[in-house]
């Protein structure tokens, strides 16, 4: 079996998804996992499938299809890794929203050899002065001579120059 990732971009529209779905229904493969959303008016994600290796190019015809429909397709191979090690921890952030804050946070994690295994941002709003909240939910992996508590000492350590509040937790199983 082939495992390949579809990355898709193009002007959000009713009915894309399903031209996705049926792009990989038509050359036989089976949908496994998504990230698809709106964001800044465009649809954009990223869909892993699986299907028969003489099913790739059926997918690729298919897929073109869909690219003449006006949403941007492209197909990777999805790569097989080694089982990872080390504690799993959830990170979540919330501050008033300025310039920086995922630059000096993953900056952080990266010093310390986190992986960074899903990352989430969106902006809200404060209620009370309706000024605009950054927040922050990822999912890292952290090497195995690597703590959380050493994670969260780190990045309490510059939590208080950008002005945000930070919590660490362990991951939930699955």
């Amino acid at each position: 079996m082939a495992t390949l990732i579809l990355s898709v971009v193009g002007s959000d529209r009713p009915g894309l998804t399903q031209a996705l779905a049926r792009a990989v229904f038509s050359a036989g493969g089976n949908w496994l996992e998504s990230h698809l959303s709106r964001l800044g008016g465009l649809y954009v994600g990223s869909v892993l499938v699986e299907l028969g290796p003489g099913d790739v190019e059926r997918l690729r015809a298919a897929v073109g299809e869909v690219d003449a429909q006006g949403l941007e397709v492209r197909i990777a191979p999805a790569v097989e890794s080694a089982s990872a090690s080390g504690e799993v921890v959830r990170f979540s952030l919330v501050g008033q929203d300025q310039p920086g804050i995922v630059h000096q946070v993953t900056g952080v994690l990266t010093s310390l050899g986190a992986n960074i295994e899903a990352f989430d941002t969106r902006l809200g709003i404060e209620p009370h002065s309706g000024a605009p909240l950054f927040h922050m939910d990822a999912r890292l992996r952290l090497p195995p001579t690597l703590r959380a508590d050493t994670v969260q000492a780190a990045l309490e350590a510059i939590s208080a120059e950008i002005m945000v509040d930070i919590a660490l937790a362990p991951a939930e199983a699955g």
